[in-house]
């Protein structure tokens, strides 16, 4: 009902009228099936923040019970503009965007104007955009810090890197998806400097800084162990079933031959997922523990992602993000495939876009995404198996398939269709 609008409205008026013991437990004041707040801490502590904005403009926004579907013209330009966006792009401009600057910065072996190209394209992925500025979402400030992470830990600022990460996660829950490679590359770290010397110290160091930053964000839940039991099973609701809606992951792809979701009970749903993901994710995590490197953590970052959105529980649409974010950290090393990943990624989204009637702004920015990526990466020219990064893959695969040689003569025909040539 009323959509994402309302609820982010709501968290404002549940975080503002109620203590903080009662945010995330059903009650009269709290109805938990009335968008109740299922989000770690710090969306709560953010929502509150812009509570207050809303209060000092006007009361009756944020009125318990009786704002409820709250809308005006009033309203919307404190949601659009005023307040919620406004909010947003603060955000972003304190935390996306010069992390995103700071990163593309620091990339190697790439001209001033390559770099500027890099942060253009990077800040114009249409799929965060209609999320964050259209479907009424911060997927930038968990993303922002997750940068900010990545940017720590792959020039050695190992714990204020995990910092920004456990930041991230306190966040939004869905950036564990991002967990195991920062994980398995800091333990590589960790084994590569020795466990009983530095390796030690650097393990013990980033053990006591994961700690410390969870107790901070959690440190009012964590009274009472009913508390913390609770917002956990707000942030895990496995009670929702392996997947609703129209989602394109694995197991909503197989329900249409197979209906495990009617045939297997919840539990064991719940144990099929954690293996098919666990097992799909596991060969590059390994691999980064014993070779650990800032490109290969990139990459497993995105292998370790589309695990979790292809065959985790209970994965909405927008989780895509959560995978996109690390391809855009490759859009310069694999333009073609990136920018056709990014491109999809968006597509993939629309349904959730029409029911936003985001349908012109999706074109729109899908258009300004492309034509910048085009034009800064010249992705068109750069179809061999050697530019792709396929070479390695296309031997390995002819060693069982000695006729395997569609995917480049795919890839080459589609870059040589008239369409591209017009254009």
């Amino acid at each position: 009902m009323f959509g994402d609008y309302e609820a982010q409205r709501h968290w404002q008026e549940i975080t503002f009228n109620l203590p903080i013991k009662q945010w995330y437990f059903n009650s009269s004041d709290n109805n938990l099936l009335y968008w109740g707040l299922d989000y770690p801490p710090l969306t709560a502590y953010h929502s509150l923040l812009c509570a207050y904005v809303a209060k000092f403009i006007n009361p009756d926004w944020i009125a318990l019970h009786t704002s409820r579907g709250y809308e005006s013209q009033a309203h919307k330009l404190f949601m659009r503009t005023t307040g919620k966006r406004t909010i947003v792009l603060v955000a972003d401009l304190l935390i996306y965007i010069p992390a995103v600057v700071v990163y593309c910065y620091c990339l190697k072996d790439m001209s001033t104007k390559k770099k500027i190209a890099n942060v253009l394209c990077i800040l114009l992925y249409p799929g965060l955009i209609l999320i964050d500025y259209g479907h009424f979402q911060y997927n930038s400030v968990s993303l922002g810090f997750a940068l900010w992470g990545v940017l720590g830990v792959s020039y050695d600022w190992d714990l204020l890197g995990s910092l920004a990460f456990c930041l991230a996660i306190n966040y939004k829950q869905m950036e564990l998806y991002h967990s195991l490679p920062f994980f398995c590359f800091l333990l590589g770290k960790c084994f590569k400097k020795g466990l009983t010397g530095k390796g030690l110290v650097l393990l013990i160091k980033l053990a006591c800084t994961v700690v410390a930053s969870f107790i901070f964000c959690w440190l009012p839940f964590f009274t009472e162990s009913e508390q913390t039991l609770q917002v956990l099973r707000r942030l895990f609701p496995v009670d929702r079933g392996l997947f609703e809606d129209k989602v394109a992951n694995i197991w909503c792809s197989l329900s249409v031959f197979l209906k495990i979701k009617d045939i297997l009970p919840r539990h064991i749903q719940i144990i099929i997922s954690f293996c098919f993901t666990f097992l799909s994710l596991l060969p590059t995590c390994i691999k980064l523990i014993l070779q650990p490197s800032p490109k290969a953590f990139r990459f497993t970052l995105v292998t370790c992602a589309l695990s979790f959105f292809l065959f985790s529980f209970h994965v909405h649409e927008k989780s895509i993000l959560l995978v996109s974010f690390p391809v855009c950290l490759v859009l310069s090393e694999i333009p073609f495939m990136s920018t056709w990943f990014l491109l999809v990624s968006t597509f993939s989204m629309l349904p959730l876009l029409l029911k936003d009637e985001l349908l012109m702004p999706s074109v729109v920015t899908m258009m300004a995404f492309f034509i910048a990526c085009a034009t800064s990466f010249s992705i068109f020219e750069k179809t061999s198996e050697e530019e792709l990064q396929l070479k390695s893959f296309s031997i390995s695969v002819r060693r069982y398939l000695p006729y395997f040689t569609f995917l480049p003569r795919i890839i080459q025909h589609l870059v040589s269709c008239s369409v591209f040539k017009e254009w």
